[in-house]
């Protein structure tokens, strides 16, 4: 590889890409980096560390609410949505001093600007024509706003982290995990909140009971759902815009969002005349070790559009770093890959949910518990926590666990390592619960619930 400039050269400096750069050059080779927007990609910038915060600054309401009933007397409140703005600002700036020092403190080299392929070994980056023995596409996604009329006057998940004041009135269209993360995010700071969805139930993919278990949970909080529905026309009139539906009728709103769905961000970089195929929506073919059509040019993370989440995406990154670099001969597991929705109140979800686990086991048996939280036992506060384990009755293996309630992720997260180890419902119910927590409700499910039942919350 010495007739080459570097051995890797890496497009997309979010946090697969910076994974890659990071061990890759840890494992001796020459490697550069190019990113032209900001270093750490969407998760760090746009997606869930600014997300999770704004999630955490959102619950505050109902924790102010909920103190009077423990003792404390709390005064009056009010949100000052610029502060908040600025404070994410000073920690995503922390966070990308962080990536630029990893970079630094492991001689990668970092090209601030649009990196685009010339040929499968020749890469134009700022004012520069440099050679590589191996390029990585890791450029993630960008969110998709429909063609419609007025579309100019939405903004997506990119924008809402910057808006410079907080909307009285907000309509969300989407029924993806963004979606319901900024419909909560936006009804907690206390703006009024619609959601669009043109399914019948958002969420698509999710276990059935999570589904339903969540949307009666933003209802009760008075967030207005409004499945089957779908916008046709954004018009700003004034100081309002109108949303107008598919029967005609319209929406006012001083802000709308899509959360849509997001895609590939492939474009316009010369994949295709280093003769590198693509899906029809962008996204990057690969195979198995993240090889594209072109044998030295890989790709992984969201741009391959197969999972995605920041996690995965540094999976995929250490394992081709250590085929390529470290003599290994790995394979990313994409089984059991446990993941959270930060919505009021939470998402945790490992394993299969319960249609899939019936069309591939067969025969399985399902528990099912929802209670109060202890803490609304004081509050009185109707929210009901949802915990779901499913059993391949042939094994006893548990293959799904699936939780709606505080703190979901957290608990979900310790069920994902005992799922990737095969553990059995005995296992399970041999386990001595930490009392009093949610989590124990887990190891304390013995009896399953009927076939109607299931049936039932289909």
């Amino acid at each position: 590889m010495a007739n080459y400039d570097y051995d890797l050269f890496v497009i997309g400096a979010g946090s697969g890409g910076v994974r890659a750069s990071r061990m890759s050059a840890s494992y001796g080779a020459r490697v550069a980096v190019a990113e032209e927007r900001f270093l750490g990609g969407t998760c760090v910038n746009v997606g869930c560390i600014p997300k999770k915060l704004f999630s955490y600054g959102a619950h505050y309401a109902e924790d102010f609410e909920d103190a009077r009933a423990f003792g404390w007397n709390v005064g009056e409140r009010t949100v000052q949505w610029p502060r908040l703005v600025e404070n994410k600002d000073k920690e995503i700036a922390r966070l990308n001093d962080i990536y630029r020092g990893i970079l630094e403190n492991n001689n990668v080299t970092l090209y601030e600007a649009r990196a685009t392929l010339s040929d499968a070994h020749t890469i134009e980056v700022d004012g520069e024509t440099v050679t590589a023995a191996n390029i990585l596409i890791a450029t993630g996604g960008w969110p998709v706003i429909p063609d419609i009329p007025g579309k100019e006057h939405a903004i997506t998940s990119n924008e809402a982290f910057y808006l410079p004041d907080l909307p009285r009135r907000v309509v969300v269209v989407g029924g993806g995990y963004i979606a319901v993360e900024f419909a909560a995010i936006f009804h907690g700071y206390g703006t009024e909140v619609t959601q669009l969805y043109r399914g019948g139930l958002f969420l698509r993919g999710f276990d059935i009971d999570v589904r339903h278990t969540l949307a009666d949970e933003m209802k009760k909080k008075g967030i207005e759902l409004r499945f089957n529905c779908n916008a046709t026309r954004i018009e700003y009139s004034g100081d309002d815009y109108v949303v107008t539906l598919e029967d005609g009728s319209t929406l006012e709103a001083d802000c709308v969002m899509y959360a849509t769905g997001r895609s590939p961000n492939s474009a316009e970089m010369g994949l295709e005349v280093a003769g590198v195929k693509l899906r029809e929506n962008g996204a990057v073919i690969v195979d198995d070790q993240f090889r594209t059509s072109v044998s030295n040019i890989f790709a992984l993370g969201d741009v391959t559009d197969r999972i995605q989440l920041t996690p995965v995406a540094i999976a995929e990154a250490m394992v081709l770093a250590a085929n390529l670099f470290n003599d290994q001969d790995q394979q990313m597991d994409y089984a059991d890959i446990a993941t959270a929705v930060f919505s009021h109140p939470n998402i945790g979800t490992v394993g299969v949910t319960e249609d899939e686990a019936r069309r591939r086991y067969g025969a399985i048996d399902v528990y099912r518990e929802t209670f109060r939280p202890l803490r609304h036992t004081m509050t009185l506060r109707e929210e009901r926590t949802m915990m779901k384990l499913i059993v391949e009755r042939a094994t006893d293996r548990v293959v799904g666990a699936h939780m709606v309630g505080a703190d979901a992720g957290e608990i979900v997260q310790g069920l994902g390592i005992a799922l990737k180890c095969g553990a059995t419902k005995a296992q399970f119910d041999a386990t001595v619960g930490i009392h009093p927590t949610a989590a124990e409700e887990y190891v304390t499910m013995r009896t399953p619930i009927s076939e109607s039942e299931t049936l039932a919350a289909e």
